[in-house]
């Protein structure tokens, strides 16, 4: 007769209380996970310069505001400033430079260098070439105000080489919207 505990069976039986162990394991349902505690951010105001146009589209006007941003970053600081910029002066004297609803920018900073992505709604505006300029000079002087040393345009995402007639493939300083 056989040995009923030879090395095969043994090692045999080990491998078969494995498997049915790993069968259990795998068919058990996962844990529920539970939900993260909601943690509210306290958002703080900060004061930013932002920059409209006159009546005639020939002067930047400028209108400090106070923004409401959880961390006060400047990138933070930035996006939230140009939030406030498509929504319009508050000012009487000033006028909007983009249609109410039109959605704000993006921007982003690397350094002293703003990259502002425009949507591809601000191609459809059909503005004169002074209407484009105070554009991108509303932006520019509002994203330096603080610090900064240029905004580069991108439009949906992509480097143009114009926004209407003017030229995009250069970054805008404050001396390019300094007399505007």
């Amino acid at each position: 007769m056989r040995r009923l505990f030879s090395l095969f069976n043994v090692v045999s039986a080990a491998l078969l209380a494995a498997a049915a162990f790993a069968y259990q394991e795998v068919q058990r349902p996962p844990e529920t996970p539970r939900a993260p505690a909601l943690e509210l951010a306290e958002r703080r105001g900060v004061q930013v310069r932002v920059y409209f146009t006159d009546a005639q589209v020939q002067t930047l006007k400028p209108e400090s505001r106070t923004v409401q941003v959880v961390q006060e970053n400047p990138s933070a600081v930035s996006q939230a400033a140009l939030n406030v910029w498509a929504q319009g002066p508050t000012a009487s004297g000033s006028l909007p430079v983009v249609p109410k609803g039109t959605p704000a920018p993006r921007v982003y900073l690397r350094g002293a260098h703003y990259y502002v992505n425009l949507p591809d709604a601000y191609l459809r505006l059909k503005y004169g070439t002074s209407g484009e300029r105070m554009l991108l000079c509303t932006l520019t002087r509002t994203l330096l105000e603080a610090r900064g040393q240029d905004v580069t345009f991108l439009v949906g995402g992509q480097n143009v080489d114009t926004l209407g007639r003017l030229d995009l493939r250069e970054p805008y300083t404050r001396q390019d919207c300094a007399d505007g």
